[in-house]
């Protein structure tokens, strides 16, 4: 496991946490002062880029 795979689940769990933070402030009570759009399209952004760094890793060991 190299560092660019340590990185993308890195990446992967801020992601997520980002999406759950986001998704709840917009379905339901807000937790933060900002707003949840911002936490939600940045978590799509982290898990995204998580899973495409996944991904690449991926294929350059097969």
């Amino acid at each position: 496991m190299g560092p660019k795979s340590i990185v993308g689940i890195i990446l992967i769990v801020i992601g997520i946490a980002g999406l759950i933070i986001g998704v709840f402030g917009i379905f339901s009570k807000n937790l933060t002062n900002q707003s949840p759009w911002i936490f939600a399209i940045l978590g799509f952004v982290f898990f995204t880029s998580g899973i495409g760094l996944l991904k690449s890793v991926g294929n350059q060991n097969s």
